[in-house]
């Protein structure tokens, strides 16, 4: 395998930090980008929101063949709260990477959210978003909108000015690394919750896709190996693992080894969607997408990561 040289901007986050662990494993040399001060190696602290400090990663690193773009504000509560912020690092920032691919030529993956398909009731496919008119009932939130317009830009570049990038949509997706804050997804909440003896809410009749990190990085590494310029790719775990948000507490509640005492239910959340049937055959064509672990498995395992980064016994 032809070594390359890559940037991850959102490095340090959730599937950044395992993504870039998973291109180092294969040999690739890889600076990973983020916001804070860490003392992690071949990292740089820069935030997309500002041209001149992104500018400068560039300028002083030579020429990187590929940048997996994950900088991002993410989540809808979090993005009505913090709209500033969702805004200038999802839009500005995702423009910003993408003036500097029109001067400098790199590849660039764009993570994008399998939110832009918002409350669309078929069944998700790539072209989904192509095919069909955007309506108010589909992109219900602040964060799904910003997502979508970053696709646009990046269209709208390849069509201008000839620049080559694949654009992600991940789906639910956990695991070691991820830490605690009440704007993350339903499992990192509910493990930690669970583990920390504290309430939670859980919203019946509501049907979802998880997928454990590793398999996510593991396909998202594929990428370089067969980057093919303007697709699309739903990336999520086997359709078969679909289930009841219930169903997961269960399985959280039985790792962590606990009751669900802890747990109020209530019959469905609004604005937000019951089931997402989403597509995934095109990962699996193109990026071998295989996922491994079971919901079971990788819950399992992010309990054992939360435990030991949360210090309980």
């Amino acid at each position: 395998m032809e070594t390359k040289r890559i940037l991850v901007t959102g490095g340090a986050g959730f599937i950044g930090t395992n993504l870039v662990n998973e291109l180092k494993k294969r040999g690739h040399e890889v600076l990973a980008v983020d916001l804070l001060h860490n003392e992690r190696e071949n990292y740089v602290r820069a935030d997309v929101r500002y041209y001149r400090q992104i500018e400068r990663v560039f300028e002083e690193n030579d020429d990187f063949d590929f940048v997996y773009h994950l900088a991002a504000e993410y989540g809808r509560w979090n993005g009505e709260g913090y709209y500033e912020n969702l805004w200038e690092t999802n839009v500005i920032g995702t423009k910003h990477m993408i003036r500097l691919q029109e001067k400098l030529g790199y590849k660039m993956i764009f993570f994008s959210s399998a939110e832009v398909y918002g409350d669309y009731e078929g069944e998700m496919s790539e072209d989904v978003m192509i095919n069909n008119p955007i309506k108010d009932t589909y992109q219900m939130n602040d964060y799904a909108i910003t997502k979508w317009a970053g696709e646009l830009m990046c269209m709208n570049s390849a069509t201008m000015f000839n620049t080559e990038t694949v654009r992600v949509r991940p789906v639910n997706c956990y695991g070691p690394h991820e830490e605690y804050s009440p704007y993350k997804g339903f499992i990192p909440i509910f493990i930690y919750k669970s583990l920390h003896n504290q309430p939670y809410d859980v919203y019946m009749g509501h049907k979802r896709i998880i997928d454990y990190v590793e398999d996510t990085a593991n396909t998202f590494a594929n990428i370089v190996d067969n980057f093919i310029p303007g697709e699309a790719y739903n990336i999520g775990s086997k359709q078969e693992w679909e289930k009841e948000i219930k169903e997961y507490s269960d399985i959280v509640l039985d790792a962590v080894g606990c009751d669900d005492s802890l747990v109020t239910y209530h019959e469905s959340e609004d604005f937000t969607t019951k089931v997402k049937t989403i597509d995934f055959s095109k990962a699996i064509r193109d990026l071998k997408h295989d996922p491994k672990v079971s919901p079971e498995e990788g819950i399992k395992k992010t309990v054992k990561w939360m435990k030991k980064f949360y210090n309980i016994e």
